[in-house]
């Protein structure tokens, strides 16, 4: 069994990241003190850390809701196709060379243009970009942002898929935001989906 002075300092030591070690090292080459690297640790240990705010993709927003009831199909189309286009940078900018995301939006914008609507066509738009996602692999914005392609173009065949690529859009700006950014940038993005649907609306009308 170990035994000894030093021993006894690693038995009471926190557990540190590398930048910690790294401080704690370059304290004890400085000269300082086993009673001063101890001090160190501890104000180390005792800095508040930067809590990411939790964020389900299933949380309902009832004001959204309420207001994607009232809004035409092809409405809903376009603004689950413009909140994607948003985030869809963080797939494209990684995954150059894979273009399913983007033509899921492709497909769902041939339907608003056409009106001709193939369940299959859609299908096979919405599980390729969901496969996109799957083989990310990690819990990124890039994933998120192909997840919202495939909720974007599922659309076409059910209006309500529009608050799931809303949802997805807002988790990738959720994943790319720094902890204590997370909630301030969840915000202005939810507000900015909810105002630009407003808009819409209010062009579809002006057209009527």
């Amino acid at each position: 069994m170990l035994s000894g002075p030093e021993n006894a300092k690693i038995m009471i030591l926190p557990r540190e990241t590398k930048k910690q070690q790294g401080d704690v090292k370059r304290a004890g080459a400085s000269g300082v003190s086993s009673e001063d690297k101890k001090k160190i640790l501890f104000a180390m240990k005792s800095e508040p850390r930067e809590k990411r705010p939790k964020f389900s993709v299933t949380h309902k927003d009832e004001s959204m809701a309420e207001l994607v009831k009232v809004t035409d199909h092809k409405t809903l189309a376009i603004w689950a196709i413009d909140c994607v286009e948003r985030v869809l940078p963080f797939f494209e900018k990684k995954y150059p060379d894979d273009p399913r995301p983007r033509n899921a939006l492709e497909a769902c914008r041939a339907w608003i243009t056409t009106g001709i609507f193939k369940i299959s066509d859609i299908r096979k738009a919405s599980l390729t970009a969901h496969a996109a996602a799957r083989e990310v692999g990690e819990d990124t914005a890039a994933r998120s942002a192909a997840r919202a392609a495939g909720q974007a173009v599922a659309t076409a065949h059910v209006p309500t898929h529009s608050l799931g690529a809303a949802n997805y859009a807002l988790q990738a700006i959720y994943r790319a935001a720094t902890p204590p950014d997370a909630g301030a940038a969840i915000a202005r993005e939810r507000d900015w989906q909810y105002q630009h649907l407003l808009v819409l609306r209010e062009r579809l009308d002006s057209r009527e």
